[in-house]
């Protein structure tokens, strides 16, 4: 059995402590918070998601083992994962920089802007959850609207820099929206937008769940209708579960979520990473490239959880105390799609997580970069797509298990619309577009409406079960990041449900 503990903050990858931590997340019963604060020792508490921080202290591992084996017996406990804390690990730098910015000309933002005649809407709220945004930038001050910082507990979300932080969120924030009207300044992709600074990672360039979480209810509860995570972590799915809730509430609220895929250039369908693995419909996943459509080595892919790639080598944009700098990560990747999204959104409020993550898929440029589009965006083309009406399938790319089934949209359809499967040996559709996976194989799922305009989607991949990828295997994984506790408990309580898993 392994469990594995580290979070990352996209251009930068995170390591937990290799000793086992005293702080864990508890979600409790609806009526299970009074009895387990008399209990315990309640560091922070958060109403929305049911949960509660708590510390444990015992003078030796089987002690704490035995206490924690309490408290998941506790019929006021739904679930107890340990809590994470995260360092700051920047993606490498290159030999030479780029001091324009090359990633908008790379993906036509112009021809966007044109196709418009706008440049998104202040009606578009962002929610930038980060180290925070210096929000007196002169290139960010006027799309900046309220925030809260989480690290601090305060009102004041202001990016602290350090020798740990030069300034990410701020960076991240004016790839979405600096508004490109300051002389030798920067633009976002939306010059026109409403950023929301919410912090909970520190100057120091740490963070926790709970402040991860709290961030994310926050950004529903304020009307974001975008939130970008240039942050997560690699832990397993059971551990990652109160982050996983709270990306599922922003899902049930239209909230687009989009993440980074991570900076450790390794393959998400087969390494827990969270929440760029959470995989809900709102939810984009976002590898990046280079000026040649190239992989940076250091950015995670993969074709099932990681949906499509954008600019992130070198990146100029804004930085704390009036400055501009160049930063390279799939933090950088990240708030270019966010912004993006947020531009589409301006032009149409009504369209979904889902529909632009298959919008972004279906118009990308191909690039030999492992995403469920093989592609990495293009702002003009989606744009021009949108406005033309032009049909296209929902959702464009797919990978399931034999017996699994989704249903297929035809976005922008005129009346009922046939679908057919290209290899029904693989996959079959019937005439509501319920998708069934039948055996291992390769398809694409084709529409035609009424007026004979006909839409294909991308690959739609059935896999086995166990090469799915996505993500750890939930409820029986170990909740802890220490292999040593996790078998501990089991000695104490062998009914746990990840220790059948263990033997």
């Amino acid at each position: 059995m392994q469990c594995r503990v580290g979070l990352w903050v996209s251009s930068l990858l995170i390591f937990s402590s290799p000793v086992f931590a005293k702080d864990y997340v508890v979600k409790y019963k609806n009526n299970g918070k009074e009895s387990l604060r008399s209990a315990y020792n309640v560091l922070d508490t958060h109403e929305k998601g049911r949960l509660l921080k708590i510390s444990i202290s015992e003078k030796s591992m089987e002690a704490e083992a035995a206490r924690l084996a309490r408290l998941m017996a506790d019929p006021n406990v739904e679930y107890v994962v340990e809590n994470f804390r995260v360092h700051r690990f920047e993606a490498p730098p290159s030999a030479d920089a780029l001091r324009e910015q090359w990633a908008l000309a790379k993906v036509n933002a112009e021809k966007a802007w044109q196709i418009a005649g706008n440049k998104g809407s202040r009606n578009i709220k962002v929610a930038v959850i980060d180290t925070g945004i210096d929000y007196n930038h002169e290139s960010l001050k006027p799309n900046m609207i309220k925030g809260y910082n989480f690290r601090d507990n305060n009102d004041d979300p202001m990016d602290k820099t350090s020798d740990k932080n030069p300034g990410h969120g701020t960076h991240c924030a004016g790839i979405i929206g600096a508004s490109g009207k300051i002389d030798n300044g920067t633009s976002g992709i939306a010059q026109d937008v409403s950023l929301m600074p919410v912090r909970f990672l520190g100057e120091d360039g740490s963070g926790d769940l709970m402040g991860g979480v709290k961030s994310i209810d926050y950004a529903i509860e304020q009307g974001a209708q975008v939130i970008s995570a240039s942050w997560g972590a690699a832990v397993a799915r059971s551990q990652a579960t109160p982050l996983i809730e709270a990306v599922e509430r922003a899902d049930k609220a239209g909230v687009i979520f989009v993440a980074a895929a991570a900076n450790d250039g390794k393959d998400n369908d087969t390494t827990d990473m969270f929440p760029a693995n959470a995989g809900f419909p709102n939810t984009i996943t976002v590898a990046a490239s280079g000026p040649q459509d190239e992989k940076p080595s250091w950015s995670n892919f993969g074709n099932k959880t990681v949906h499509l790639a954008s600019p992130g080598l070198k990146i100029m944009s804004t930085l704390p105390s009036q400055k501009y700098g160049d930063l390279s990560g799939t933090s950088m990747a990240t708030p270019l799609v966010a912004g993006l999204v947020a531009f589409l959104k301006a032009q149409d409020p009504s369209l979904t997580g889902a529909e632009i993550r298959a919008l972004l898929q279906t118009t990308g440029v191909k690039a030999s970069i492992e995403t469920a589009c093989d592609c990495r965006v293009d702002a003009g083309a989606a744009t021009e797509a949108l406005l033309a009406k032009q049909t296209f399938l929902v959702p464009a790319a797919a990978t399931i298990a034999p017996g699994e089934s989704f249903v297929m949209k035809m976005k922008n359809a005129d009346g009922q619309v046939k679908f057919t499967s290209s290899n029904a040996a693989a996959a079959t559709v019937d005439v509501g577009g319920a998708v069934t996976a039948v055996a291992v194989g390769d398809t694409t799922i084709s529409g035609t409406d009424a007026k004979g305009q006909t839409s294909t989607s991308l690959t739609i991949s059935v896999k086995e079960a166990g090469d799915n990828g996505g993500g750890g295997g939930g409820d029986e994984e170990c909740p802890l990041g220490d292999p040593a506790m996790c078998e501990i408990m089991c000695l104490i309580d062998p009914t746990l449900p990840w220790c059948a898993k263990a033997q």
